[in-house]
């Protein structure tokens, strides 16, 4: 997957400063960019939280819904996640905050602040907010303090933007529990699921599964599971490992010269023609079709 700087710099965007290495960044997005965009989501090892300032979007994500977002609206994009701009306005404009997702999860309280809006977006119920025009601009704001202090000299640049991330995060949460009456889980059952993930994205390639996770965790295989689908709403943890594969596999296919034995090999499949099978299953062609596509 594409990490963050690597995002940018594929997307054609200016860095902050020339030595720029930082985990989090704030990009100015227009109708050129959030097209481009198409080429890194889904393949993006980091948070996105997109707020449009002008115009509209229409966005794929998941299994083939379609999402429109205007003036107002946020998206949050997470790792792996499924997503494509299909169509958009001309005078498109947004604010689109990056962050690293070990980052971000790695963090004290920022791992704790993500929770709610990130069951959103897993869940795939309903992946964007309607901010009112208070929270709109408070969110804005923050935005471009971000943008302004990711811009500075300062020694402290790196603490100043972890600090103004957290109070992103925290007026983010408060305003989606001002929107949802009741939790609809527990927190044991909220920290499982967010300690999954977060070892779904590390370990993925080498451990297909369910039993290394529950390990890690320490609970049974079938408590693990029965909590991954009452979050997700049925998801099972081979799909989310499946859907990790898949986007890594074609991010491969698509991004690199390896060979399918190599692909295979990295992904630590038994043999090829394994892969292939697992491939052809979930994406509907082969791989060697699959890059074909992609020329």
């Amino acid at each position: 997957m594409y990490t963050l700087k690597e995002s940018l710099l594929k997307l054609g965007t200016i860095l902050p400063h020339e030595d720029w290495n930082d985990s989090i960044v704030l990009v100015e997005a227009n109708a050129q960019i959030a097209y481009g965009t198409n080429i890194t989501m889904g393949y993006l090892k980091c948070y996105t939280f997109t707020i449009i300032e002008h115009g509209w979007v229409t966005l794929k994500y998941g299994a083939g819904r379609q999402l429109l977002l205007q003036r107002g609206d946020m998206f949050v994009y997470s790792p792996g996640f499924p997503i494509k701009v299909i169509t958009l306005s001309d005078d498109y404009q947004s604010l689109i905050l990056m962050a690293d997702e070990d980052y971000t999860l790695d963090l004290p309280g920022v791992h704790d602040a993500i929770s709610t809006a990130y069951f959103s977006i897993v869940q795939m119920d309903t992946p964007m907010l309607h901010l009112s025009d208070d929270d709109f601009q408070n969110l804005r704001e923050l935005l471009l303090l971000v943008q302004r202090y990711q811009q500075s000299p300062s020694p402290r640049r790196r603490e100043s933007l972890r600090l103004l991330y957290g109070l992103f995060l925290n007026e983010l949460r408060s305003i989606e529990e001002h929107s949802v009456k009741e939790h609809r889980f527990s927190p044991r059952v909220e920290e499982i699921f967010l300690k999954f993930m977060h070892l779904l994205t590390r370990h993925f390639a080498e451990h297909h599964d369910i039993a290394f996770y529950a390990d890690r965790l320490n609970i049974t295989s079938t408590y693990l599971s029965r909590i991954i689908k009452k979050v997700s709403g049925g998801r099972t943890v081979v799909g989310y490992i499946s859907q990790m594969l898949l986007m890594e596999a074609t991010f491969l296919l698509s991004q690199t010269s390896l060979s399918i034995a190599q692909i295979s090999d990295r992904l630590h499949f038994s043999e090829p023609a394994a892969f292939t099978r697992f491939f052809q299953n979930m994406r509907g062609v082969t791989p060697k079709g699959y890059r074909k596509e992609c020329l």
